[in-house]
């Protein structure tokens, strides 16, 4: 009888002691198994670009739209030529909007046309940088009005080239990372189970350059992010 009382006051006791007893400290450590460990990472080079792109614009005004155009058509044959002239290829002289704005009178009741304007941008692409001012001059010579988003890139080919070594500095940084991780946590790291990656290029946009500025490509930085997943 004696024992069951003990027992009963025991049992009385824990339950008093851990409802206002003060607290023990636990530490505990759980892991969900199948859960691989991520880890990313990214690889960054530089290049300099070696094409320049520049928007070169021509717009006219007039009464009848056949005559407005015809002043275009003339306007953009001189610069074409004139692009070919300094060794710019006929297929990197790219047009890439051709508009038409009806002009109107607001005084009159109907509006009634009194007018047209005609617009057309080019984009030429250069490789030869040392002629990129002289391709801006003559611009304004064959009476080009708008004249700039100077743009600096680089080919294709080296571009995958670069993108290529930036892609494996990113594995190998994210790779470090993960053995590190793995060691410092103590876990033991498996087979790479998922990759994938994301890219960027920063391309330099200089100011608008004038008949003897100095233009400077500067460095392009091509950057890819690479996540790894791993088994443990």
């Amino acid at each position: 009888m004696k024992r069951v009382v003990s027992i009963i006051i025991f049992f009385i006791f824990l339950f008093v002691y851990s409802k206002w007893g003060p607290s023990i400290p636990i530490s505990v450590l759980t892991q969900s198994k199948g859960e691989p460990m991520i880890v990313s990472d990214t690889g960054k080079v530089t290049v300099v670009p070696d094409i320049a792109k520049v928007t070169i614009g021509i717009e006219e005004q007039g009464q009848t739209l056949k005559q407005v155009q015809s002043a275009v058509n003339a306007k953009s044959k001189t610069l074409t030529d004139s692009l070919k002239k300094l060794g710019i290829d006929e297929k990197d002289i790219k047009t890439t909007n051709y508009n038409v704005y009806p002009e109107y009178n607001y005084e009159s009741t109907p509006y009634k046309i009194n007018g047209y304007r005609v617009s057309t941008n080019y984009e030429v692409k250069i490789i030869d940088f040392g002629i990129v001012n002289e391709v801006l001059t003559m611009a304004t010579q064959s009476g080009a009005v708008v004249i700039g988003n100077i743009s600096f890139e680089v080919n294709e080919k080296t571009k995958l080239e670069y993108t290529n070594k930036a892609r494996e500095e990113a594995v190998k940084l994210a790779k470090n990372k993960a053995e590190g991780l793995a060691k410092a946590a103590g876990v033991t790291l498996g087979k790479i189970i998922n990759v994938t990656e994301s890219q960027g290029v920063d391309y330099p946009r200089p100011m608008m350059a004038l008949e003897k500025a100095n233009i400077t490509p500067g460095e392009t930085e091509i950057q890819v992010t690479v996540t790894l997943s791993y088994s443990l």
